[in-house]
């Protein structure tokens, strides 16, 4: 995905390219070659016999399919990590580690296996930014990776009243498509870059959910287990990101959100904590963790 952003004080403008699952760049654990992250775990100083013994330990691996009573012959692979294998993220992860943007002006950030690339244009020079789009296709490639730009979209955000046109992103000779609203390690992310469509999204989730707490309350299911339920299932939904959305979010909105919890304390019959009172708990740890970590970006601020 590429965002376009428009900033009006400075006439720049940010493109990002993002990818998750839904829309985005897919690498895939089914692709690592072995011996490049041998190569790659070298680099990066990991002593000598435990890049021997991950590399042993990825290939030569015997593989067949099984379908009720009947199974397949075994097949030897040579690439890729074990789909389950708890040392498979780590491993991908340090494959993926060398893949980092060159331009100031353009950032590259990674989690798992989603990618995004934000570049900040000025004056219409997007050189940069096309240039690292095009890069990152190419490490791709170099790295056995697929790149699947039909899961790719392209979101444009311009706060001038007559944005100019732009022309659209290609890669591997594939048009972007252009959206206005995206989904981004579980929030959605518009256009205007207000937060209703994710807030709708969040309140839909949880009025669903509502109708299974209301079901097992009329099991005569204990008060202390409702609330746990409440907690896990429907108290996790309504503060999902809620550290960067609940500070613009509107009053109507807010009231929304509170509803939902009012409605399971009158399922429960026992009160639960505010949404102003979750979203301060979490500020605060998240604060705590800041200031543990130096390597923190704003580690500086506290």
């Amino acid at each position: 995905m590429r965002l376009h952003l428009q900033h009006p004080a400075t006439s720049g403008q940010t493109r990002d390219l993002c990818e998750d699952p839904v829309c985005g760049l897919q690498f895939g654990l089914h692709t690592i070659i072995p011996t490049l992250l041998q190569t790659k775990l070298n680099q990066l100083s990991v002593p000598s016999s435990i890049c021997q013994w991950i590399t042993s330990f990825l290939t030569d691996r015997q593989q067949l399919v099984r379908l009720g009573k009947l199974m397949s012959s075994s097949r030897t692979t040579n690439t890729g990590t074990p789909q389950g294998c708890v040392l498979s993220p780590l491993l991908f992860s340090l494959y993926t580690n060398d893949c980092t943007s060159k331009d100031p002006s353009v950032k590259l950030l990674k989690f798992a296996d989603d990618t995004t690339l934000i570049g900040l244009i000025q004056d219409g020079e997007e050189s940069a930014y096309r240039q690292e789009v095009k890069e990152l296709a190419v490490w791709s490639s170099h790295n056995n990776l697929e790149l699947n730009t039909l899961k790719t979209v392209e979101m444009i955000i311009d706060f001038r009243r007559n944005p100019p046109p732009l022309p659209p992103l290609s890669i591997m000779d594939s048009t972007v498509a252009t959206v206005e609203t995206f989904k981004f390690l579980g929030s959605v992310i518009s256009q205007d870059l207000k937060w209703v469509t994710h807030i709708n999204s969040i309140v839909k989730k949880a009025q669903q959910r509502l109708y299974f707490l209301r079901q097992l309350r009329k099991f005569n299911l204990p008060q202390e287990l409702l609330k746990q339920f409440y907690s896990a299932i429907i108290e996790s939904v309504l503060c999902t990101s809620i550290t960067v959305w609940f500070g613009s979010a509107t009053k109507s909105d807010i009231r929304r959100l509170q509803g939902i919890i009012w409605t399971a304390e009158m399922i429960i019959g026992a009160p639960l904590p505010t949404l102003q009172e979750l979203y301060s708990s979490r500020v605060r740890k998240r604060a705590q963790k800041i200031t543990l970590d130096p390597s923190h970006p704003s580690h500086h601020l506290f």
